[in-house]
């Protein structure tokens, strides 16, 4: 990518104003940033613009804001489309961009207030089950058929899109459309996991292969194995994660952890009726209860195995750093060369993590890394949830203006569309369409990209999914995870304490929803308490504890693995 291109492309795009707003706009883009990588000729892409000029031109002039959360992808929306954006349709779109809990909590406020402090949010479809509850945002099923229609691409094609199910309600609506995504794998150092030396030497300690660990067992072992250890002049490190108490440390937990420990019930997307936040619904969905004396799984036995072995590695394994960073400060360190592995690493890193010159990279644009799915834990069973897909996704508040809404709306278009989707793709490596995954110029690129393309060509990549529809209110109670997760990191509390806290502190948040009556029939409906052992006696989770929790270890070999990929 080259970088000084974009920032001449942006500012000439920018300098060219709504007064040029027409189709040498479009070229003038199309030349400088586009070229040959899209999904569509050339030809069809002015073709693509042309109807962008046109649908826009009712809106031309109209000034409108738009936020998302700070990641390479949004970075290029900002910086490159939204001026390009501006310069071919004369509509002046200043993109946001700060933290993702910035994005919920201003995102909560106009759902509070009805004031339009956004035009639109590029938030995660994790609040889906929020919205169709609220009905506070456009379902864009209705939008696209009604006031959306005139301003809907025929060409968008959203059969398409590959995230559309983790932005769909139970009503079968759209409520959002997919931007970006990315899933959460395991990382691992390809280069040292088949140096020869170093698999005889991991053999004769744990009398097993050295390998991608298929569980936490393996993981643990191969953790204890590098930790210590110097490779190329520097102290190797078998762990990376963080532990600072901020919002970012909730997203740790929320995002799937849980789940891959074994403490929801079988069912994908998401497990039904007890998910990934240990939230039980009833067949209405309407959710029951999230401690275990109510039926919910937060505080149960396998939430806090995965817990006390969060903090294990954290504190063994680990850069003794890492205990005090956010999400985004610990995101680059393995770049840095000295971590053998990271079981919950998100694929939004990639860009950053095959940058010419960097430690983990070889002088042929090769990485010595690569991409597998994450090991899952002594409590997990075929049929359970394996992972998360963050799905970052264009939502339209029913309290934003319907022109502003419509202008907005071309926006979201504009930045997923087959014309911009396959370079946008190529900068940020957050894949929202088949066809961009599929497009040869990430054939030829995939050796450098570490299994990525691989990963989002395999069927595999629809069992990484989003937080589901058993959570009613994401902005409130996501807030109570990183307090309670953090109290459990620093020590102020046992796990069990904190996880004890947190699944009260989430019924007292649903309490309150029912007896407000905000969310009418699909809104919480509590159990009424009962002696937690009734539901561990029951079948599914909450599952008792485990006399074991640490079973036999299982690694495979990636080669292996990648091959089952590409099958």
């Amino acid at each position: 990518m080259n970088l000084k291109l974009m920032s001449t492309t942006a500012v000439l795009l920018a300098l060219t104003g709504p007064a040029f707003a027409d189709i040498e706009a479009a070229r003038a883009f199309l030349d400088a940033e586009i070229g040959d990588q899209s999904v569509l000729t050339r030809e069809e892409q002015e073709a693509e613009m042309q109807w962008f000029i046109d649908a826009a031109a009712p809106h031309a002039g109209m000034s409108i804001n738009v936020v998302s959360e700070t990641i390479t992808t949004h970075e290029y929306e900002a910086r490159v489309l939204a001026p390009a954006f501006t310069a071919i349709t004369g509509i002046q779109v200043t993109h946001d961009l700060i933290g993702e809990g910035d994005v919920v909590e201003k995102l909560q406020t106009q759902m509070q207030t009805g004031e339009n402090v956004y035009d639109m949010y590029i938030n995660d479809a994790d609040l889906v089950g929020t919205h169709w509850r609220y009905q506070q945002v456009r379902n864009m099923t209705d939008w696209m058929a009604n006031e959306g229609a005139d301003f809907t691409n025929p060409d968008l094609d959203l059969d398409d899109f590959i995230g559309l199910a983790s932005a769909t309600g139970p009503d079968d609506k759209l409520y959002q459309l997919p931007v970006q995504q990315f899933a959460n794998l395991y990382w691992f150092r390809h280069d040292w996991f088949t140096d020869p030396e170093i698999m005889a030497e991991f053999r004769a300690e744990y009398g097993y292969d050295l390998g991608v660990p298929v569980n936490w067992s393996a993981y643990e072992d191969i953790a204890k194995f590098f930790t210590g250890r110097e490779i190329d002049g520097q102290q190797i490190y078998g762990n990376m994660d963080y532990g600072k108490k901020d919002p970012s440390l909730g997203w740790r937990f929320t995002d799937a952890w849980l789940s891959m420990a074994g403490a929801s019930d079988k069912g994908e997307p998401n497990g039904f009726p007890v998910d990934e936040w240990g939230i039980r619904v009833n067949d209405d969905y309407q959710p029951v209860g999230s401690c275990m004396a109510r039926g919910g799984a937060t505080n149960s036995p396998a939430a806090v195995y995965a817990i006390e072995k969060y903090i294990d590695w954290l504190q063994n394994y680990t850069p003794p750093a890492a205990a005090g960073m956010t999400f985004s400060e610990a995101g680059p360190v393995p770049a840095q060369g000295n971590i053998a592995q990271q079981m919950f690493w998100y694929t939004a890193f990639t860009a950053d993590m095959v940058k010419e010159g960097l430690p983990v990279m070889n002088d042929d644009g090769t990485p010595k890394w690569r991409m597998a799915p994450s090991p899952y834990g002594a409590y997990w069973e075929e049929g359970m949830k394996v992972g998360y897909q963050d799905v970052g996704s264009a939502t339209l508040m029913q309290s934003t203006p319907v022109d502003r809404a419509q202008a907005a709306w071309l926006y979201a278009q504009f930045i997923v569309s087959k014309t911009v989707d396959t370079k946008k793709s190529h900068v940020g490596l957050t894949f929202v369409r088949d066809s961009s995954i599929r497009h040869e110029s990430f054939t030829e690129r995939a050796p450098q990209l570490g299994g990525l393309v691989e990963f989002y060509r395999s069927p595999d990549r629809t069992r990484w999914s989003d937080t589901g529809l058993n959570v009613p209110d994401y902005p409130r109670l996501a807030q109570l995870w990183w307090q309670n997760i953090g109290d459990a990191s620093s020590g102020a509390k046992t796990a069990q304490e904190a996880l004890d806290a947190l699944c009260e502190q989430q019924e007292a948040v649903m309490e309150r929803l029912q007896r407000s009556g905000v969310q009418g029939d699909l809104g919480p409906v509590l159990n009424e308490p009962e002696d937690p052992q009734v539901w561990l006696d029951r079948e599914g989770a909450p599952v008792p504890k485990l006399d074991n929790e640490k079973p036999a270890p299982v690694t495979i070999a990636y080669e292996e693995l990648i091959q089952r990929w590409q099958e």
